[in-house]
């Protein structure tokens, strides 16, 4: 019967081989000229684009109440003129 041995051997064997294959460099290669694209692109983090979101909605929350509170005083000085 096979031993863990045989499987320990046949897996080292086959990283090996896998880290001396073509398909390693061409990996390689193609990560570095993704990473050299994306670098080229204005990009921004999931989370840096969730920050602004944030701050956009709070943004917009205090635009509303100021807009509300502006026809408030506006509706307060008619009545009085």
């Amino acid at each position: 019967m096979l031993n863990a041995k045989f499987f320990e051997d046949l897996t080292a064997k086959l990283a090996a081989a896998a880290n001396s294959s073509p398909a390693k460099d061409i990996e390689k290669n193609m990560r570095a000229l993704l990473t050299q694209g994306f670098a080229k692109l204005d990009l921004v983090t999931r989370e840096e684009f969730d920050v602004q979101a944030q701050v956009l909605a709070h943004t917009r929350e205090k635009l509303a109440a100021l807009e509300a509170k502006v026809a408030e005083l506006e509706a307060h000085r008619k009545l009085r003129t």
